[in-house]
C-alpha cells in the first residue's frame, strides 16, 4: 500500500512507502517556505544582494575608502573620473568622490533603517491599541492622525531642523514622528479584524490579560504586513534624508551623506555632471533594491499569491511521479 508524502526539495505530492519516505513527510519550516517563495522572485533576489553589497560598503568603509572624505587639498579640485589616485575623481574641494560615496552610504543606510524601525514602532503601538479597544481610545487616535496627515510633513522637518539644528539625532527624530502615521492605519485595520477571531476569546476566558493578547497573538499574526512596510519605508527615508540633504537642513559637514553630495554638485552641472550623477545613482540603485525586496517579502508571505511553476519543473514532477506509481 502506498501513501502520499511531500518532497521538501520540489515542493509537489510524491508517491512512496516505508521508512525512506518518512523524513520526506516532515512538513517545512516557515522559513523554509519564506525563502523558496522569494527566491522565486528574481527581482527580490536582485534587490537582496545590492542592499548586501551596500550594507557592507558602509559596514567597512574604513577599509574600501582610499582617502579621507573630509580632506580638502585645492591643487587637485575638479578632476575627472580616472585621475591617477582618485577613481571617480575629485569634487570642488580636491575630496576624493569615490571615498565620500562610500562614507556616504553609512549615513543614508543609518538613516533609512533607523527611521523606519522607529516610525514601525510608533504606528504598530498606537495601531494595536486602537484597533483593539476601539472606542474612545479609537476615535482619539485617529483623529490625531487625521491631524498628522493634513501637516506638510516636509515644512514641519524643515522648521523643527531650521530651529533645533541640523543633528543627526534630530533628523532621525523628526522623520520618525512624521512618517509612523501609515503603518498604525494599517496595524489599526488589521487587530479590528484579528480581535474577533476565536482564540482571542480563548485567550481572553483562560485570563489572559489584553496587553498578554495584543502583544504575545495579535502582533505576531500582524506582521506580515508591518515587515512589508517597514521595508518600504527605508526607501522613503532615504529619500527623504536626500532631500533635506540637499536643501542644507539635513547632515552637516564634516559628515556626509549622498544628499550633500547632490547639494554641493549642482553648482558644477555644466562643468563636471557626473559628480551628481554618481551621487544620484546610489540612490536610485538602493531605494529601487529596497523596494524590489519589500515587494518579494508581500508576495512570499501572502498565502494567495500564485506561485508561477516553470514548466522544466512540471516536467521533472511528472516524471518522478510515474516512476514512483510504476
Amino acid at each position: 500500500m502506498t501513501e502520499l508524502n511531500l518532497d521538501p526539495s520540489l515542493g509537489t505530492p510524491e508517491l512512496g512507502s516505508g521508512e525512506a519516505t518518512k523524513a520526506a513527510d516532515a512538513p517545512s519550516s516557515a522559513w523554509r517556505l519564506f525563502w523558496s517563495k522569494f527566491s522565486r522572485n528574481r527581482f527580490a533576489v536582485i534587490g537582496l544582494i545590492v542592499l548586501g553589497f551596500f550594507i557592507l560598503v558602509a559596514l567597512f568603509a574604513r577599509l574600501i575608502a582610499p582617502h579621507d572624505p573630509t580632506y580638502i587639498d585645492y591643487m587637485f579640485a575638479n578632476l575627472p573620473a580616472g585621475s591617477e589616485g582618485h577613481l571617480l575623481g575629485t569634487d570642488e574641494l580636491g575630496r576624493d568622490i569615490f571615498s565620500r560615496l562610500v562614507y556616504s552610504s553609512q549615513t543614508s543606510l543609518m538613516v533609512g533603517f533607523s527611521v523606519a524601525v522607529a516610525a514601525v514602532c510608533i504606528g504598530s503601538i498606537l495601531g494595536a491599541i486602537s484597533g483593539y479597544f476601539g472606542g474612545i481610545i479609537d476615535t482619539i487616535f485617529m483623529r490625531i492622525i487625521d491631524v498628522m496627515y493634513s501637516l506638510p510633513t516636509l515644512f514641519i522637518n524643515i522648521l523643527v531642523l531650521a530651529i533645533f539644528g541640523s543633528k543627526f539625532v534630530y533628523m532621525i527624530l523628526i522623520l520618525s514622528l512624521t512618517s509612523w502615521m501609515g503603518v498604525a492605519r494599517l496595524v489599526r485595520g488589521v487587530f479590528l479584524q484579528l480581535r474577533e477571531m476565536q482564540y482571542v476569546e480563548a485567550a481572553k476566558a483562560i485570563g489572559v490579560s489584553n496587553w498578554g493578547i495584543i502583544f504575545r497573538h495579535l502582533l505576531r499574526n500582524a506582521s506580515f504586513p508591518i515587515i512589508v512596510n517597514a521595508t518600504l519605508m527605508v526607501g522613503g527615508a532615504i529619500l527623504a534624508e536626500s532631500a533635506l540633504s540637499f536643501l542644507g537642513l539635513g547632515i552637516q559637514a564634516p559628515m556626509t551623506s549622498w544628499g550633500i553630495m547632490l547639494s554641493n554638485a549642482q553648482e558644477f552641472m555644466l562643468v563636471d555632471p557626473m559628480q551628481a550623477v554618481y551621487p544620484g545613482l546610489c540612490i536610485l540603485i538602493v531605494v529601487l533594491a529596497v523596494n524590489f525586496i519589500g515587494d518579494g517579502i508581500r508576495d512570499a508571505m501572502d498565502p494567495r499569491h500564485k506561485v508561477m511553476i516553470s514548466r522544466r519543473r512540471l516536467d521533472k514532477w511528472r516524471e518522478e511521479y510515474y516512476k514512483s506509481e510504476i
